[in-house]
């Protein structure tokens, strides 16, 4: 039996969660290989170290950590501030055993049981890592909560009483048939039977979208179903994996099984299907088919090509959307923001703006709370960490040009008013050598330069009038930026061949070393409220937006010469921020 050594990590936000390390033995001029071990909801790492062994893997390294309230892991026992932020510790833990190990992303593989499988799918979902195969063990991705309209009264209960537990109502004997797994659990002074109910809510809301849009996870996945799982529905597990957008996955069903598929009395099918594809992977090339002509031909092509056509008239749909675009038209009479929105577009830099400052106004007391409403929609508040997001890597970004004893050179080829370029360097000594902002609208420049003059910047910015898709333009850049932003501009073009010329030409302007912070939007849950209701700043055209995924972004970055080393994703996956570095 190999021994396990015992380990912590540190998060993003300073937080030191428990792992086991089991140490490899690879060849000598071998690249190291790691298996990483998700252990389902309640349980810890030691419930899942009995696969080290019995996956038969002596020259593989192994990691299997304690989730947040769990195990010998710190917080409130079955509790974290978020799912989404499970979901970044496991990109964290990703680069900690980079760091530590010398172990690169594209060799890793993924085992993950249940809650544990929900919160790697999310993370594949939403950061495109690069690993080399992922295997999901009855992903929970719909519990069998048994009373009906448990979720919504859940959701009632939380406005009323805030963040409360709820006990799990599994007993061990309907997890596994294997009597020393079931005595185990029931003694097991580790397990958690609790699970707050932010976490439970925030388990149901990742994983419908997930399940969704399951066609943006291209890594190979095999997907292990239980029989006769009495904790989790089967049916959303086939919809995730008949959605997979992986060229090589995998469905196993295994009659009898219980929820604890990997605990399981009769385990030795699963573990050897687990083990060959884990090998299977790792003996040939890490490839990934080419996204670069997705705005031509795919799922979000169709998608947005559907949001585009005119709905048939007089249906209920293109009733339901008439009324709700007069409603938004009455509204704007009272409400400052939906006014800005119809004058300028919903996409305008304006908008935007006003968007940032969240501060509601009107024509009335009901116009401001018409527009408090529209201010709190899950978009603007996407875009409002989106902007956070982008002050904080920009800031990263600047602190690494300086540790490197780089000048700081920034440009922002599609600023709007500028204002999350100009509010980054609050606290930020010394200031950047010089700041160029740009936009193709004249209001904007206008604005922008105003904002400049405000914030007492005008020694270092300026604010000048240019095309983000011009690429002859965007090399000629002078001085040469050493950080170069890209923020909600692309998200407004379909067009791979418009975004590609603009990264091209940004890669040509900025020094190697130098950084590029760019946008995405690989989700939004209203885009049909945005395409059939509200107007873009081109001449009142509908709002009609292509999502793309975030490894489709992140491979048109890398074919202009760029590498992707950081990334923040917002708590409702609508929008990422990524750092990426101008490489030789």
């Amino acid at each position: 039996m190999r021994e396990a050594r015992q380990q912590t990590f540190t998060t993003h936000d300073g937080v030191e969660l428990f792992y086991r390390y089991w140490p490899g033995n690879p060849a000598p001029d071998e690249a190291r290989k790691a298996v990483l071990l998700f252990h389902r909801g309640h349980e810890h790492s030691g419930r899942i170290a009995h696969l080290v062994d019995e996956l038969d893997l002596p020259g593989y390294d192994f990691f299997a950590w304690d989730a947040r309230g769990h195990g010998l892991s710190p917080g409130a026992r079955g509790d974290s501030p978020g799912f989404a932020t499970s979901v970044r510790d496991v990109q964290t833990f990703c680069e900690h055993l980079k760091t530590t190990y010398q172990i690169d992303e594209e060799n890793l593989a993924v085992i993950a049981q249940s809650v544990g499988a929900v919160i790697v799918a999310t993370w594949a979902h939403d950061y495109a890592p690069r690993i080399r195969s992922l295997v999901l063990a009855s992903p929970a991705f719909k519990v069998k909560l048994y009373v009906p309209f448990a979720r919504q009264g859940l959701s009632l209960l939380r406005q009323w009483r805030g963040n409360f537990f709820v006990n799990s109502y599994v007993k061990a004997r309907f997890l596994s048939h294997d009597p020393q797994r079931v005595a185990s659990y029931d003694n097991d002074p580790l397990i958690t039977k609790a699970i707050s109910v932010n976490v439970l809510l925030g388990l149901y809301e990742a994983a419908e979208r997930v399940v969704a849009d399951a066609q943006a996870i291209q890594i190979p996945v095999q997907l292990l179903i239980s029989g006769a799982d009495f904790v989790v529905h089967r049916h959303p597990q086939e919809q995730f994996f008949d959605r997979l957008g992986s060229l090589h996955k995998e469905k196993h069903v295994l009659p009898g099984f219980f929820h604890d598929t990997l605990g399981e009395k009769h385990r030795g099918p699963a573990v050897a299907s687990a083990r060959r594809f884990i090998l299977q992977n790792f003996a040939q090339p890490n490839a990934r088919p080419s996204l670069l002509a997705a705005d031509r031909l795919g799922l979000t092509c169709a998608e947005s090509e559907s949001l585009a056509a005119p709905l048939p008239r007089n249906s209920l749909r293109d009733l339901y959307w008439r009324m709700t675009r007069a409603s938004m038209r009455l509204g704007s009479q009272l409400s400052s923001g939906i006014k800005l929105g119809f004058d300028t577009g919903f996409d305008s830099g304006s908008t935007l703006d006003y968007v940032y400052r969240n501060t509601p106004t009107g024509t009335s007391g009901l116009g401001r709370l018409i527009d408090r409403n529209y201010l709190d929609s899950i978009g603007w508040r996407g875009i409002r960490q989106r902007k956070l997001h982008v002050e904080e890597l920009l800031r990263l970004a600047m602190q690494q040009l300086r540790d490197r004893g780089h000048e700081v050179r920034i440009v922002d080829i599609a600023a709007g008013h500028g204002r999350y370029i100009l509010e980054a360097l609050q606290g930020v000594s010394p200031l950047p050598e010089s700041i160029l902002l740009r936009d193709y609208s004249d209001i904007n420049v206008r604005d922008g330069s105003a904002l400049i003059r405000e914030k007492g910047l005008e020694g270092i910015a300026r604010f000048v009038k240019g095309d983000a898709f011009d690429h002859a333009d965007l090399a000629a850049l002078a001085p040469k930026p050493t950080l170069a932003v890209v923020s909600g501009l692309y998200e407004l073009f379909a067009d791979n061949q418009m975004v590609g010329a603009s990264l091209a030409g940004l890669a040509d302007a900025v020094e190697p070393g130098g950084y590029l912070v760019y946008t995405g939007q690989p989700w939004h849950p209203q885009l049909e409220l945005i395409a059939r209701a509200l107007t873009s700043h081109r001449e009142g055209q509908a709002w009609v937006m292509r999502r793309r995924t975030q490894a489709e972004m992140d491979q048109l970055v890398e074919a202009a010469g760029f590498r992707r080393i950081d990334l923040r994703v917002d708590e409702w996956g609508i929008f990422s921020v990524a750092l990426a570095q101008r490489v030789s």
